[in-house]
């Protein structure tokens, strides 16, 4: 992988029962909507991915599977080469996708009623994990700086985590692409650990941060990782969510049995054959197809933002640090988030997120998937501009 012009490919996926893609009509009215939604990126997975795949394809008969020591090792080796993360062993959980296991987490060490405190605007499953499972939902709002950049309100944390027994912590933050600062990771694990909070990390974005800024991981900041579970997975960093695998890193051990026997009680398992291939391949040889694409979407994010600065005013990128998503401030549109959202679908022809969705605090946001070839994020600037334009001359 040697050519980022690779990334300029245009893939037809339509027909393969892609959600982005095939459930267009049902999820926006629309079957002809530009869609840049759903967290799944349109560029081929690394090619040692696909061959890896293929290979084992060949192989006719597709029966129960146990995960080699070789998942395991790579998944180490990822951690410590590019978070300089030691992990042990014995402190893996496979699990089949990331909420699955987040909710896991709270049913198994929570208790019924109990208090959890989430960031919005965030990951919207985020709150049915919580609701769903009985328990109260505690919101802990992010607050935009005058830089524009959402930072976390530690004073509000500090009192609400007195009466929480869990915090679910998005690291990097979805929407908004904050990557946060060792010091206020640090402020924020004191709050937590001065009043034993679980805090339960979704690091799944972890490895999409932009060249200028670095991730920093909330377990390898403490000597005492007890109170937090981490997790991590291949799915965005090397575009295969369909397959489903993701694991938890949980140091302390009875966490640990907990979560491995609520598993097993659901005889959940993670025996796919292809997708701990691909985990594999991904882990073991996908660092420089993730590095040609962190540059590729870098330039793509700087297009974006010229963009809107130059002939949309009012729409405002808040600065993404990492993750290809993009969060827009549209409240200057003026248009309540329901009209938002149909002006984008029906005017501009794109399918967005709508920033509501991520909380009350996303109201008059829409959430931008910048994972697509750069042709296509220009037509889709070209088309918001489009309406935009006949929305100022009263057209709309």
């Amino acid at each position: 992988m040697t050519d980022l012009s690779l990334f300029d490919r245009e893939i037809d996926r339509s027909g393969t029962f892609s959600t982005k893609y095939d459930a267009r009509q049902a999820i926006f009215g629309h079957a002809g909507v530009m869609p840049l939604w759903v967290a799944d990126m349109d560029f081929a997975a690394p090619a040692e991915v696909t061959e890896a795949l293929r290979i084992r394809a060949t192989h006719p008969i597709y029966g129960y599977t146990q995960a080699p020591d070789s998942v395991y090792t790579a998944l180490i080796n990822w951690l410590k080469q590019r978070h300089g993360w030691e992990v042990s062993r014995e402190w893996i959980v496979l699990c089949p996708g990331v909420m699955p296991s987040v909710t896991t987490a709270i049913l198994t060490l929570t208790e019924a009623d109990a208090r959890v405190i989430v960031q919005p605007p965030v990951y919207f499953p985020f709150f049915s994990a919580i609701g769903k499972t009985g328990r109260q939902l505690l919101k802990n709002p992010l607050r935009q700086q005058q830089d524009q950049r959402y930072g976390m309100d530690l004073e509000t944390l500090s009192a609400q985590a007195a009466t929480a027994r869990m915090m679910l912590f998005c690291s990097p933050h979805n929407p908004v692409g904050r990557v946060w600062r060792k010091s206020e990771l640090l402020d924020m694990l004191e709050i937590c650990q001065r009043h034993q909070l679980i805090v339960v990390c979704d690091e799944i974005h972890a490895d999409l941060i932009y060249p200028e800024y670095q991730h920093q991981v909330l377990a390898a900041l403490t000597d005492n990782p007890q109170q937090i579970i981490t997790a991590v997975a291949p799915s965005k960093t090397f575009n295969i969510p369909g397959l489903n695998l993701s694991a938890l890193i949980v140091p302390n051990p009875q966490y640990r049995k907990a979560i491995i026997d609520y598993l097993d009680k659901l005889h959940i398992s993670v025996t796919n054959p292809f997708s701990l291939v691909a985990f594999e391949a991904a882990y073991q040889h996908g660092e420089l197809w993730l590095d040609f694409l962190m540059t590729y979407l870098a330039h793509s994010r700087d297009l974006v933002q010229r963009f809107l600065t130059e002939y949309l005013p009012e729409i405002k990128l808040i600065p993404p640090q990492g993750t290809y998503l993009l969060w827009l401030d549209c409240r200057a549109l003026g248009m309540n988030d329901d009209a938002l959202n149909r002006f984008f679908i029906f005017e501009a022809g794109i399918g967005l997120s709508p920033g509501v969705l991520f909380g009350a605090e996303g109201t008059g946001f829409m959430r931008m998937n910048l994972a697509a070839p750069r042709h296509k994020i220009q037509q889709a600037l070209d088309n918001i501009i489009g309406a935009v334009h006949r929305y100022r001359q009263g057209q709309i």
